[in-house]
């Protein structure tokens, strides 16, 4: 059995070849993780975005229920996500929900011509997914609402 463990004189380590052959390997394997991982990371920041969305869309919801209409922006503004929050923060939803990557925006845009005194009665909340076509974060909006493209990437939800 010692025998087995004990090393003739001269084969002390490995060749040059087996240490490059076992380094190239590790490298692929790591290449294969990490874009692997890339991709998952995208997939859960898109999914956080529709997560936000809908729960703007609840909020919107109870905004709606307690004033006969969605929030109209009164201003001359184009940045209609600002005046959504304004009047959504503290009484329907607890946090103001940013973009995962903070590179993307989510934007609300409201009908116009739907709007009454107590508010809007039509709107769309979208955001910019990352990875397009993904079947689970399908789009509900196809096309243009509200002049806001609800094309793939943009995922939009409305009422």
């Amino acid at each position: 059995m010692l025998k087995f463990f004990s090393k003739k004189r001269g084969e002390k380590g490995f060749t040059l070849i087996e240490l490059l052959v076992v380094i190239s390997i590790i490298g692929i394997l790591a290449t294969i993780v990490l874009v692997s991982l890339n991709t998952a990371r995208k997939k859960a920041r898109d999914a956080r975005r529709v997560s936000d969305l809908r729960q703007m869309a609840l909020a919107l919801e109870m905004f709606y229920d307690a004033n006969g209409g969605y929030v109209a922006d009164t201003t001359a503004s184009d940045n209609d996500w600002d005046i959504l929050v304004t009047n959504l923060v503290s009484t329907y939803i607890g946090a103001i929900p940013t973009d995962p990557s903070n590179t993307g925006v989510y934007t609300y845009k409201y009908h116009p011509e739907g709007t009454v005194a107590n508010g809007a009665q039509n709107y769309v909340l979208g955001a910019t997914l990352e990875v397009a076509g993904t079947d689970s974060l399908s789009t509900d909006v196809d096309g243009t609402v509200n002049g806001l493209s609800c094309v793939d990437p943009v995922y939009c939800i409305r009422p």
